[in-house]
């Protein structure tokens, strides 16, 4: 599938020599651009024109909405994905929510935007993303080879960091000047880019996989809760991981409440925070291949650092404080996400792999809407400074927990992660 191109005697970047990477690569950067900058924007649109009163609830139940399909999907996601053609869930996903995203856009362009509609919009497109996601992450080997499994996980990754920056940047923004239907309409053409995008790629598939796998002739696949105890070193991580993500992802519910009420900023404000956060994942992202350490210290160490950094802005109020505080939050996202993604990707069996990264999207995403509503009715009633505290006291659990796993330990789980990283082209070809 790639080539061994070469620009002045070095080896050109993996979204440039395999061209089939590259495109289904831009179309999630697209996707979960288009998800944020709404996210971001609807978010904002709640706390400073749609909402008087309840403005911390409003918002952190419309966060819950736009991530309970990944949590309540995982088993529908993973048969979906097993059992079809993995171009043709990415491509359907990606049309199916360009034309919600339009059709929200004409709603609110024609006449008054009731809330049910912009909450029913989100859950739709949350549920598109709910299953480009894991597809996505499940056909990384389908379209590069082995050698580029870890560089390939930190561009993938890296989308989440690209989206958080573009989408942030945008989303606020554009409700400021623009309203919903503007938000709507920009979304809606992200969508229907990365549709076409995907739709002009061939994948590394069996012949006639395009139109479907056959169930009879393909192994007998493991439910999710089978998936998972045949990996009790993976599955106590998650554990970890899923904890520190009741801390962590409410920063998007945060950051609107804190500019609001703290800085006494608009959607400019919102937009520099997020892309913050965006800005310091996408370093991340790319950097933390080169992050020394086993998986489990180092995640550690990067979630005892975010705690200090969300602490900041608790302890001094301040526009640049949060800024920077944000960068470095999201730098360790990004580590986390690389080395911990790479590490499954190699411990996770073939067979199990749909199976498996549907199961951990929803196992990740199933502290975001309790986080959300949390600290969504907390922010009603405490300052946004104490909740930037009462985040970083959070992570510091988790991150001892993290700490305290060591390595595998038995054979269910795999090689340890070093061995891994020697055993890469035996594991990932088992695959093909």
């Amino acid at each position: 599938m790639s080539t061994p191109l070469m620009d002045g005697g070095r080896r050109r970047p993996l979204v440039l020599r395999n061209r089939a990477f590259g495109a289904v690569w831009l179309s999630q950067v697209l996707t979960q651009a288009a998800v944020r900058m709404f996210q971001v924007g609807v978010s904002w649109w709640l706390v400073a024109y749609a909402v008087d009163g309840g403005r911390g609830l409003a918002s952190g139940l419309f966060m819950a909405v736009s991530t309970l399909p990944a949590v309540a999907l995982a088993p529908v996601v993973a048969r979906v994905v097993a059992r079809s053609a993995h171009r043709s869930v990415l491509r359907t996903a990606a049309a199916v929510a360009g034309a919600v995203a339009v059709a929200l856009a004409v709603w609110a362009w024609t006449s008054g935007l009731p809330l049910p509609a912009v909450y029913a919009a989100t859950l739709a497109l949350a549920t598109c993303q709910a299953f480009f996601d894991p597809c996505l992450t499940t056909s990384v080997p389908e379209l590069v080879d082995d050698e580029d499994i870890e560089t390939a996980t930190g561009f993938e990754l890296s989308t989440q960091s690209l989206a958080g920056l573009g989408g942030a940047l945008l989303g606020a923004v554009t409700v400021d000047r623009a309203g919903v239907a503007g938000l709507g309409a920009g979304c809606g053409a992200a969508y229907l880019a990365a549709a076409l995008l995907v739709a002009g790629v061939r994948f590394r598939t069996a012949p006639g996989s395009d139109e479907g796998t056959d169930p009879a002739g393909a192994p007998e696949r493991r439910t999710l809760r089978a998936i998972l105890g045949g990996l009790p070193y993976v599955r106590r991580i998650l554990v970890c991981f899923t904890a520190a993500n009741l801390f962590t992802t409410a920063v998007f519910v945060v950051i609107p409440l804190y500019t609001r009420t703290v800085l006494g900023d608009g959607g400019s404000t919102v937009a520099l925070l997020e892309a913050s956060l965006g800005c310091g994942t996408l370093i991340g992202s790319f950097t933390g291949a080169r992050v020394p350490g086993r998986p489990t210290v180092t995640g550690a160490c990067c979630l005892a650092l975010m705690a200090g950094a969300l602490a900041l802005p608790g302890l001094f109020a301040g526009r640049l404080v949060f800024a920077a505080s944000l960068v470095v939050a999201g730098w360790c996202v990004g580590v986390i996400g690389v080395r911990f993604v790479a590490l499954f990707q190699r411990l996770v069996p073939a067979a199990d792999k749909p199976g498996f990264f549907a199961v951990m999207q929803a196992v990740l995403g199933a502290s975001f809407p309790v986080a959300s509503l949390l600290f969504g009715l907390a922010g009603d009633h405490l300052s946004a400074r104490t909740l930037c505290l009462v985040q970083a006291a959070g992570l510091l659990p988790a991150a001892v927990a993290l700490a305290l796993l060591g390595s595998p330990d038995g054979p269910a789980d795999g090689p340890g992660p070093s061995e891994a990283a020697d055993r890469a082209p035996e594991t990932v070809g088992s695959e093909r």
